[in-house]
């Protein structure tokens, strides 16, 4: 019951976009050059679908993709775990991370094609750093709101390192770890289209490009909704790990 609810409220927030978007042009009377109305778009889709050309850039975005994002989460919570625990060691990397946080990945670039050429890794370099920063902040926090009972009683119990670690204070933080894989999730979408318009020759982000420079944007806001549902597919699926974790751990009621 609860999966047919959420797709008939899919479904209606579908037709109500699609309603607002075909009344804007009746009102406006904008040219269809300007904005494709959505029969003209749902035919691109259609097309891209058949040809199997939406396949090929989605493929080669979702590698991209995996590798940045699964490199950065590994090495943000690895970090974010270490540097949590030992508080004079964040003391120093602190005001680094303060620093570079801010900088939008787009703004380095230059520097990475130049290192990396282009190609696939400047796209992976961005991804990487899209993702790390949130998800090494929210582990930090995460690390440090550890009740301080669950450690007083690891203490009495004498567990040691690694189990400490892998026993109390990673599931611990956990929820707090999933809330920065969240938000890395969709800041690295994001920058994933951006870095693809950095010197690819494929993927979402270089078909939007292509497109745009053929003038079709019926094929640019097809590519538009195809990141969008690829975006809205992949938070779920961190969301069902997430639950499966907690399942595992009997933090969460099996259902």
């Amino acid at each position: 019951m609860k999966i047919l609810k959420k797709t008939k409220d899919i479904l209606i927030a579908v037709v109500i976009i699609v309603a607002i978007w075909q009344v804007t042009i009746w009102v406006t009377d904008i040219e269809e050059a300007l904005l494709p109305p959505p029969i003209t778009v749902a035919k691109a889709i259609v097309s891209m679908l058949v040809n199997g050309v939406f396949f090929v850039h989605l493929k080669a975005s979702l590698s991209r993709f995996l590798v940045g994002y699964l490199s950065a989460a590994i090495l943000a919570v690895v970090l974010g775990l270490s540097l949590g625990r030992i508080q004079k060691l964040w003391d120093i990397a602190n005001p680094i991370v303060q620093v570079l946080r801010p900088v939008s990945p787009i703004a380095w670039s230059p520097f990475i094609v130049l290192w990396f050429g282009i190609g696939s890794t400047p796209a992976i370099v961005i991804i990487f750093i899209a993702a790390f920063f949130p998800i090494l902040l929210s582990t930090i926090s995460g690390v440090k709101k550890v009740d301080s009972t669950y450690l007083k009683l690891a203490r009495n119990l004498e567990i040691k390192q690694p189990h400490l670690m892998s026993k109390i204070i990673f599931p611990a933080a956990f929820p707090a770890i999933a809330n920065g894989l969240h938000i890395g999730i969709g800041t690295a979408w994001i920058f994933l289209v951006s870095g693809e318009m950095v010197g690819s020759q494929s993927g979402l982000g270089y078909l939007i490009v292509d497109a745009r420079n053929l003038l079709r944007l019926d094929l640019v806001l097809a590519g538009i909704i195809f990141i969008g549902i690829c975006g809205l597919l992949l938070d779920r699926g961190i969301r069902l790990l997430e639950r499966w974790i907690e399942r595992q751990w009997g933090m969460s009621p099996s259902d």
